[in-house]
């Protein structure tokens, strides 16, 4: 595998040519995978645009911010502006090395790619591991959040007479998941057409709740709050001193704008991979980090200043209570349908792309029973997907969702699963690329630069340590009871801990790191029928 990824430097040009605008991308595709060492096994038939639309998707701005609102409320947009720059710094830092080499398992890839030779292994086993937790951590924090969001409707449809169970939100929850994968598998040529409607949704969303919130409001007294109160206020409703509170209000960006490695996922079934991908990693982080700061200062400016009334709103959603204030019982209905709805896409997306890095895990042999997982679909209904994949995360979700059954605080760690092992896996192969890859990096087609490639790796680095630190501290204070524990350092600690445990105990002898399914030599992969003719 070492002597074929030395290869990367000389094929890289003739793949690049290949790639060209004027000529057929799929054979250029083929490729510049076939130079990582793989062959061609999912459909190529995801566009630049529809690549972008997948990470897009998965953030799913509006349903995100009312999931995460109590966590925003401290710092309102101010807040969310300072933790979204330094995560489109991140997104740069990854985007250099999707464009140098887009692969659907590409963080763990990078890692062993970068690292130092007797660290290759188990740092990309873990960073597999903690990659593929998170994203099924990812699916947890969305479908929660749907089936909190679903019965939150029947809650203002009584007036708030009616309050959801542990058990009919699991229930909820299970269901969800389930239409997920059924959904996935069994439309899986529709789905890039499905990711670019899952645009139009998202924005259309933020335009009408931007004009409407307003609107809504100045039917009653006072019109709207001052942009003092908007842009300098912090209020602060933990025991935390006012600063920290202000940046644990980081978590809600961070949760939200935290989907786009998902493009990376995806690399395999992008058409012209080596630009769409990393445009998709940056153009996502970007928009959603915009259209965040519009969305929250809107919010503040229109919602009532009882805060501590609107995050124990009697309908189980802060959000919910927001548009009910503003726009009333209708007025509620309609924008939660709709928020629920493009939420709803945000699962089917995340399901999408934590099936893909989990099935490209298992075909390198890291996962139990990847011999199973790693198979591709030949049925024609579901041909070219890696179909037993997207079962497994599927059952992995439900079975990790349980937790929600134990109390809030157990529910909430559903949250931070996802960003402390994303978080982890980003940071990792940026680091080893600073330290050791020095003269192994080979620019792809996006590229910041050599004099400003690894400041930002750097910065991407020391922020994203802060980050996996700030979402392992209790959002209450610092003398937390058994109720409102921040349990997300037992957890994650504990699957790092099991992850490392697993690989020296057994999975090194068998877990080599990439495994090569096909001969970088093999010309006829830039000639290969495109899948999606067939």
């Amino acid at each position: 595998m070492a002597d074929m990824l030395e290869k990367v430097m000389s094929h890289k040009k003739a793949a690049s040519v290949v790639t060209g605008r004027d000529s057929k991308p799929q054979a250029g595709d083929m490729e510049l995978l076939a130079t990582l060492g793989y062959k061609q096994e999912l459909r190529r038939h995801y566009s630049t645009l529809q690549i972008f639309a997948v990470a897009f998707s998965i953030m799913g701005l509006l349903p995100s911010i009312a999931s995460t609102l109590s966590f925003s409320m401290p710092a309102g947009p101010v807040g969310w502006l300072a933790a979204s720059v330094f995560i489109f710094i991140v997104s740069l830092a990854m985007a250099d090395m999707a464009s140098a080499m887009p692969t659907a398992g590409g963080l763990y890839f990078w890692t062993h790619y970068y690292a130092e030779k007797k660290w290759k292994n188990p740092l990309s086993f873990l960073v597999g591991y903690s990659n593929t937790l998170g994203l099924v951590g990812g699916i947890c924090s969305i479908d929660y959040g749907f089936a909190n969001m679903l019965l939150s409707m029947i809650s203002i449809a009584r007036d708030g007479n009616w309050t959801a169970t542990r058990p009919v939100i699991y229930g909820t929850y299970v269901a969800t998941v389930g239409a997920h994968g059924f959904v996935a598998i069994f439309f899986g040529r529709a789905m890039p057409r499905i990711q670019s409607v899952c645009i139009f949704l998202n924005i259309a969303l933020v335009v009408a709740t931007v004009i409407a919130l307003p609107i809504g409001k100045s039917q009653n007294s006072p019109p709207v709050n001052s942009g003092s109160y908007v842009f300098g206020g912090i209020e602060n409703y933990t025991t935390w001193p006012t600063g920290w509170a202000f940046m644990l209000a980081w978590l809600s960006p961070i949760w939200t704008i935290g989907a786009f490695d998902s493009c990376v996922h995806m690399s395999e079934e992008a058409t012209h991979a080596a630009r769409a991908v990393p445009l998709g990693i940056i153009g996502s982080s970007g928009l959603c980090g915009i259209l965040g700061f519009v969305s929250l200062a809107v919010i503040a400016s229109s919602m009532n200043k009882d805060i501590e009334g609107i995050l124990g709103s009697k309908f189980g959603q802060p959000m919910a209570q927001i548009y009910y204030d503003a726009l009333g019982k209708n007025g509620a209905l309609g924008f939660m349908a709709v928020n629920m709805i493009v939420q709803f896409f945000m699962g089917l997306s995340i399901v999408l792309a934590a099936s893909r890095q989990s099935w490209a895990f298992s075909r390198d042999g890291a996962l139990p029973f990847s011999e199973y997982f790693r198979k591709v679909s030949q049925h024609r209904l579901m041909r070219y997907q890696p179909v037993r994949m997207v079962c497994g995360v599927v059952a992995a979700s439900i079975i990790i969702g349980l937790l929600s059954l134990i109390d809030e605080a157990a529910a909430s760690a559903l949250f931070s699963l996802a960003v402390a092992g994303n978080d982890l896996a980003w940071l990792t192969p940026i680091l080893c690329r600073l330290l050791w890859g020095n003269e192994s990096f080979v620019p792809g087609e996006f590229y910041t630069g050599k004099y400003l490639s690894k400041p930002i790796g750097w910065i991407a680095v020391i922020y994203m340590v802060f980050a996996i630190v700030l979402c392992m501290i209790p959002t209450e204070g610092p003398n937390p009871s058994a109720s409102t524990m921040n349990y997300t350092v037992v957890i994650n600690g504990s699957l790092w801990g099991l992850a490392l445990l697993y690989y020296y105990v057994y999975a090194r002898k068998t877990y080599k790191g990439p495994q090569t399914t096909v001969s970088p030599e093999d010309e006829s992969m830039a000639t290969h029928v495109d899948m999606d003719t067939k």
